[in-house]
């Protein structure tokens, strides 16, 4: 099993943001989260990556928008070999 890379960009007013980080943390999954109602410079990464709207997850290099928990979840199983239920 390989270790991923996990980057979350979420903003506080962000009901989706809450539930993608929660979903993680019963997956047990580490993370890195960059929340970009607190750090400005956040945005502009995020928006480098063409993206404007938040949650916002990278796998590795693999980019997923919003909570899609089906796909999060493929993703991850795919990426890291960890079976999640």
């Amino acid at each position: 099993m390989t270790k991923q890379n996990v980057v979350v960009y979420v903003s506080d007013s962000c009901s989706q943001c809450h539930e993608l980080t929660e979903q993680l943390d019963r997956w047990g999954i580490e993370y890195t989260e960059k929340n970009i109602s607190r750090h400005k410079a956040y945005i502009q990464e995020m928006q480098s990556y063409s993206i404007y709207g938040t949650p916002a997850v990278f796998i590795d290099n693999y980019k997923i928008l919003g909570f899609q928990k089906q796909r999060l979840r493929n993703a991850l199983m795919a990426k890291g070999g960890r079976h999640l239920f």
